[in-house]
């Protein structure tokens, strides 16, 4: 799943010469609020930024658009990010003039940069980085309440176990199976009345929605996501389930998760 606090494939293209800081200007400066730490973190360290920049990268890097001058003396991507006026946010690197032997990587992170900054549009102006492209189909975005889910409970269990609620983990097998049961049902009937709780998220090339599943008894906040795909138009397959702070990072890829039940 979609979870990393160092940016391997980005950390390879370029080197940052302080990391922390560029982050820390772009969470706190830059870039539209939001919440970039999950609400249980004791220090600010932006993980969830971290893990949206090395895996929208990942995903640009596939589609061919990170882009570079035509001297390849520059580069730089679109964040799919934006600032509180709703400006474009690229990142934009430059080539080492005077390369050394521990220049292992082929670029230097210099900023990131709005649309309108004149660094960016003096070399991209012509070439300006496009964003990264999640879905063709927008209805699989979105439950379809005529398809039946159908879930493989044994491979739920079985492959994650690890993600339970800790006094689940040491619950009988029989137990584990009725509350797991129990709380697909009950997801089942909530988001065929509303549609909305279903969350898209993204995970190795095909998007998929994610369900709250409430199993501790008594509590009315989710304790992991259940991960539906579509199989044709009639039927969803569930065979595994997320940590929250998994499934937000995956959602997060795609657009700011706006739910009642997925927050950070």
């Amino acid at each position: 799943m979609a979870t990393s606090n160092h940016p391997l494939q980005l950390f390879r293209f370029a080197f940052f010469p302080d990391f922390n800081t560029s982050i820390s200007y772009l969470a706190e400066t830059l870039a539209d609020p939001e919440d970039w730490d999950f609400s249980d973190a004791t220090t600010k360290s932006y993980s969830i930024l971290k893990n949206y920049l090395e895996f929208t990268f990942r995903k640009l890097q596939v589609e061919r658009k990170v882009v570079f001058t035509t001297d390849n003396q520059h580069a730089s991507f679109n964040t799919g990010l934006v600032t509180p006026n709703l400006e474009e946010i690229f990142t934009f690197f430059e080539a080492y003039r005077n390369p050394r032997p521990e220049h292992t990587t082929p670029y230097c992170f210099k900023a990131f940069l709005k649309k309108s900054d004149n660094q960016l549009l003096r070399h991209f102006a012509h070439s300006i980085p496009d964003v990264a492209n999640y879905f063709e189909k927008p209805e699989l975005l979105i439950f379809n309440p005529k398809c039946e889910l159908i879930p493989d409970i044994e491979h739920i269990i079985g492959d994650n176990i690890s993600r339970f609620p800790s006094h689940l983990q040491v619950a009988d097998d029989a137990e584990l199976r009725r509350q797991l049961f129990g709380a697909i049902d009950e997801v089942k009937k909530k988001v065929r009345t509303n549609y909305k709780i279903a969350i898209p998220q993204y995970y190795d090339g095909k998007i998929q929605l994610l369900l709250p599943l409430c199993l501790t008894v008594g509590s009315p906040n989710p304790d992991l996501a259940l991960v539906i795909h579509r199989l044709n138009d009639r039927t969803y397959t569930a065979r595994t389930c997320l940590t929250l702070k998994m499934a937000y990072n995956n959602a997060r890829l795609i657009v700011k998760p706006q739910s009642d039940w997925l927050k950070t």
